[in-house]
């Protein structure tokens, strides 16, 4: 009896039954979720965090942009909302 082949890492379908990841659902709404798969493809290529240092960095980058757009977000409404106060 052959057992059905395991599905590939890298196959981003989704059946209609499978629960979304929360990690996956941060990264997408950071904007940085491709980054985030190139660097995970790298990894399961080369099994070497070392060898993947360029999209190491390219992700570092995107989510530093995000983490510091939001928390000037988050300080605008701070401000917008004691003013209202």
């Amino acid at each position: 009896m052959a057992s059905a082949p395991s599905p590939s890492p890298h196959d981003r379908s989704r059946s209609e039954d499978e629960e979304d990841d929360p990690v996956d659902g941060m990264i997408s709404r950071t904007g940085c979720a491709e980054l985030h798969y190139a660097l995970q493809d790298c990894m399961a290529e080369h099994q070497d965090w070392r060898k993947c240092q360029t999209e190491v960095q390219k992700f570092k980058e995107c989510m530093t942009t995000h983490q510091n757009t939001r928390k000037e977000q988050l300080l605008k409404q701070r401000t917008s909302a004691t003013q209202s106060a």
